[in-house]
Order: structure tokens, then sequence, then C-alpha cells
């Protein structure tokens, strides 16, 4: 059993706890910024240093009490997150100072963890940041959801929405490599551009006057799968391009998640229904994890390769300071990130 040297006792933990449930965009009263003692860790846990925190747009649903698939963060409580991490204390035996490895220690410089819900990070197989990106939860949304509610064929054309991030890029040039056609759907010019060097057929901007003809003439034969991470006005311009027995696996909804009322406007729910009948369309919601028993390995050994191969590329968006949390999450949430979002902690 490895243990730690040297006292723990003067460590101090910076944390970034939820201080109120924001009404559509998260302010920064809903934020308390403070310090606490770094608890030792216990048998079978293990005392962490923050390097790394990952923000993901899921973040603001936590931070609501509204049901949802997983616990919302308690007021007061510290905000969620993966986390890559340095081992400083170890009372397990998978473990020694040192070691850097994936948690979920949230926004917070140290956490004390499970020795069971760590997984062991080798620095030089990847950049260890990859793991809260390509090669961690992200990587592995677009993988699980492609492969297992999209079943893309070769010759078929795959739709994506927020197709510069780190889900969106990943399922595009997976695709790509499957064989299919890949349509990608980001805003603004320069995203447009990066969708173009990462290989994607055809790149639109979903914020040009036009959107649904753009969808209409980048899809001349129809979209067969189209995995969804917006919602909103990418979804209405989408919708109609969908062939009959199209895969749609629901992944995000972005556009809604600052929502504070229902849109304008007649509901179209019926007209949606109506669509799903005609076209025998499937519309399947999911959260990886529920793959991660039957994919996760597979997923590492073909991310791995695909990466090495450099027919997945990523790109990451990473600021310096756990202060900077608030203000960075709250720009990813408008968009305004460029790959995956990281937090440089330590």
């Amino acid at each position: 059993m490895s243990t730690q040297t040297s006292s723990h006792a003067d460590l101090v933990s910076h944390r970034i706890r939820l201080a109120s449930r924001p009404v559509g965009v998260p302010q920064p009263e809903n934020f308390i910024h403070d310090d606490a003692p770094v608890r030792a860790p216990e048998d079978g846990e293990v005392l962490l240093r923050t390097l790394y925190l990952s923000l993901d747009p899921y973040m603001r649903g936590r931070m609501s009490d509204a049901k949802s698939y997983a616990k919302p963060v308690e007021v007061g409580g510290i905000m969620v997150g993966a986390t890559v991490s340095e081992v400083v204390e170890s009372r397990s035996p998978e473990f020694e100072p040192g070691q850097i490895v994936l948690g979920y220690g949230g926004w917070q410089s140290y956490s004390t963890e499970p020795a069971g819900q760590l997984r062991l990070l080798d620095p030089e197989a990847a950049p260890v940041t990859t793991a809260l990106g390509v090669l961690g939860m992200p990587g592995f949304t677009a993988y699980s959801g492609l492969l297992a509610i999209g079943k893309p064929q070769p010759g078929e054309t795959v739709a994506v929405a927020a197709a510069t991030g780190p889900v969106g890029s990943a399922v595009g040039q997976i695709a790509k490599n499957l064989g299919c056609r890949t349509i990608g759907i980001a805003g603004g010019p320069e995203k447009v551009a990066h969708l173009e060097e990462l290989g994607f057929d055809v790149a639109i901007d979903h914020r040009q006057d036009g959107l649904r003809e753009a969808v209409k003439q980048a899809a001349p034969d129809g979209i067969d799968v189209y995995f969804e991470n917006v919602g909103g006005a990418v979804w209405d311009a989408v919708l109609p391009r969908l062939n009959e027995f199209a895969r749609v696996p629901v992944c995000g909804l972005a556009a809604n998640y600052n929502a504070t009322s229902l849109p304008d406007g007649p509901d179209r729910s019926a007209a949606l229904m109506n669509a799903v009948l005609r076209s025998s369309l499937t519309l399947r919601g999911f959260i990886q994890r529920e793959f991660v028993p039957t994919m996760f390995e597979d997923f590492l050994t073909d991310m791995g390769r695909w990466v090495r191969e450099g027919t997945v590329k990523y790109r990451e968006d990473i600021t310096e300071g756990l202060d900077n949390a608030p203000e960075t999450f709250v720009g990813m949430l408008a968009g305004k990130n460029f790959g995956k979002t990281i937090i440089k902690v330590g």
C-alpha cells in the first residue's frame, strides 16, 4: 500500500461551488469561490491534485433541479466534472504517488476519491488531456452513439451538429473512416474552415441565412444518420431531409439549455410524430454510460488507433486557472469554445 511521506495537513483546496440555481444563462453570482482543508484519504481512497478539469454542456443541467438523468448538484455543493489529476497520497494498492489518473474530482484543486472510480493514464501513450476529450467521455459518446444507434453504412450520408466540438468532430471523422459521406454543421467561418480541415465532405455555417436551403443543397439525396447535439433551428432544417429509416442519436440539445420558457409559435409535436411515422424514423436519446460495459474497450482500441494514424484529429481549447471556469463555461454554452473545453488547474 502506497502512502505519501510528506504531510497533507497544510494542503488547502480551492473550490468552486454552486451558490444558487441559475435562471437562464448562469451568472457569476451563481458560483462561490472558496478554500477548504484537504481531506485525508481513508482505506481504498486516493488524494489527488487536479491538473486539468473538463467543462461539458451536461453541467448546465446538473445546476438545475429539474428532472434529468443524473442528480443535480446540491446548492452549496462542488460543481461536478471529470478531472486529470496527480496522485498525492494513496491508501490503495492500485495507485502510488506521482501517477496520473482520470477521475471525477470536480471544480477544485484537490480531491479525495475512491480508487475504484479512477483510471490510470499513461502519459507516454497520449497527452493526458485527451482522456477528457477524444479518448475520454466525449470521444466515447461519439463512438457509442454513432455505432450503436446511428449504425452508419458505407455510402450513407451522416450529418452532425456542433461539428467542431469534441463529440461532433469525432462523429464526423469516425463516419468518414467507415466510408460515409459527412455533413458538418457549426457556427462561424472559422469553424466551417476547420470542418474542411477535418475532412468533412460539406461544411455548413448554421448562422447563415437560408440554413434550411443550405442543408437541402448539401444533402440532395437526403440524410441517413443525423447525430443531434443542438436542436433548435438546426433540427428544423435537418428534419425535412431525413430519409426513410433514418436514425437520429439524440446526444444533446444545446440550443435549449438556457431556455426559461417554451419556444414561441404553434405546437409542432404532431408534425414531428407524423414525420417519424411517415418515414419510419428512429429517434433515440442516450447517455454514453449505458454503453460502457459493452463498448468501452473497443472504443479505446479503435479510437486510439485512429488518433495515432491521424484519421481522427482533435482540437483542445485550454484556459489557465480554475477561477476562470465559470466564465469559460458560460462561453462554451454560447458556442465560443473551439474544440474540447478544458481548464488547466495545476
